[in-house]
């Protein structure tokens, strides 16, 4: 199927493919939540055409869970209570599942949204990969290395020192890996429903009245929203569990796992190593979907159910790879990219840009001063360390009533408060 058609309006209640039992208490719940309800809110909050509202209004009132309210004066139509028979109904519905928004999507209807939008269907080429890193400092032999792997579609493993680069370059990658996509609020699988979107990694395109008029014009499926491609991170905080359906019990809420809401994009598991796991489990529970581009979700009734795994899989470690795991399991990820220290030109382009960006006053011989310091100390040039140093000497002008104005002097007492001195370390 088309994406055109994948994100087109339904119109009936056929058409949504939904349970008509999940729609009945999905709006049961709206009505409990908000009271009286005409038409047109109820279709606004249920992301459905007033057409697909009707059949469902017209079921509970032949069963005598809503009753029809007269219309107010400058009221849109006639409104609905529930019944007390409605009432004893929605707090059922809460009880069986405390989700409620928008309608959902059913899981097969996601399946295929997933594949029409997929991430595989990309294709990168060098002039890709330069125009969007356009606006960064990065080592030439990177592009030769990171377009083949995007390009490919496999695992990326990225290594080097903390501070190197790694996660911010591979962020970047999003860029190259097509247009917007459309989004779900929430799955359904069966009767259960997975809250889906999540702010944190989606991020809509258009603005809310700029929404509406986008789905109005182009009669799209309200129950979906257009967003850049996401781009997910786990770090040291990662465990097994989070990579699982995860159910609320005081919310009674299904929430997706990270890696389900990064498809389309890019999902990068950060300080890989760092996590209380073994790296080798960590790697061991991506086999599957590395290799088959499917994962398996439990849902808490036990049910099990196959999902997409469609992202582009990055780890990122400042371990030696071999401190991970051996070199079978590493054979797995394809792709093995090391990232190193910049020179003294590529810091200095770093250090111009954060200036310039940050409206930065500099007192003559500051950055003399900087490398003068590196020369001292026989320190390696890190991508992070003009943003970081800038930024601390600010503070610290800002604290001296010399806001936006970097000196010298400045800049040393952020230098000592930055760096660790590794000699009195040994």
């Amino acid at each position: 199927m088309s994406l055109s058609e994948l994100i087109k309006q339904p119109h009936t209640i056929a058409e949504s493919g939904l349970d008509t039992e999940l729609l009945l208490d999905l709006t049961l719940k709206h009505f409990f939540d908000t009271g009286v309800l005409n038409l047109h809110q109820l279709a606004d909050k249920m992301a459905l055409t007033g057409n697909v509202m009707e059949g469902i209004l017209d079921l509970l009132r032949k069963d005598s869970r809503i009753e029809v309210l007269a219309a107010k004066e400058n009221s849109a139509g006639v409104r609905y209570q529930l019944t007390d028979l409605g009432r004893a109904e929605a707090k059922n519905a809460y009880s069986r599942s405390g989700y409620i928004g928008r309608a959902p999507i059913t899981i097969d209807h996601y399946r295929q949204l997933v594949e029409a939008q997929s991430v595989f269907n990309s294709t990168v080429n060098k002039e890709q990969l330069q125009a969007a890193f356009a606006d960064v400092v990065i080592e030439n032999h990177l592009y030769d290395q990171l377009g083949p792997a995007l390009h490919s579609g496999r695992v990326i493993l990225v290594y080097g020192p903390a501070g190197s680069g790694k996660t911010f370059i591979c962020k970047h990658l999003a860029r190259c890996l097509g247009g917007p996509i459309h989004l779900p609020y929430a799955i359904s699988v069966g009767r259960e429903i997975i809250q889906f979107f999540d702010p944190l990694v989606h991020i809509p395109v258009y603005k809310a009245s700029e929404k509406m008029d986008y789905h109005f014009e182009n009669r799209i499926d309200q129950r979906l929203i257009l967003c850049a491609r996401p781009v997910a991170i786990s770090g040291g905080e990662l465990t097994m569990d989070s990579l699982e359906l995860r159910y609320d019990a005081v919310t009674r809420i299904n929430q997706a796992p990270i890696q389900l809401k990064a498809n389309n994009g890019i999902y990068i598991v950060d300080d890989m190593g760092r996590q209380r796991m073994p790296p080798i489990q960590l790697l061991n529970r991506w086999i599957v979907p590395m290799e088959d581009h499917v994962d398996y979700l439990k849902l808490g009734t036990g049910q099990h159910f196959p999902v997409p795994f469609d992202a582009i899989l990055v780890f990122s470690t400042n371990l030696h790879p071999l401190e991970l795991a051996d070199e079978a399991a590493l054979r797995r990820l394809g792709y093995k990219i090391e990232f190193t220290a910049i020179s003294k030109e590529q810091f200095k382009l770093i250090w111009d840009n954060v200036c310039r960006q940050r409206s930065v006053i500099l007192e003559e011989g500051v950055l003399e001063c900087v490398f003068e310091l590196y020369e001292q100390t026989k320190r390696p040039f890190l991508p992070c360390q003009p943003r970081d140093l800038i930024g601390i000497g600010l503070d610290m002008a800002a604290f001296k009533n010399n806001k936006g104005h970097l000196s010298k002097e400045n800049i040393m007492l952020a230098w000592k408060t930055y760096f660790i001195d590794l000699k009195k370390g040994e």
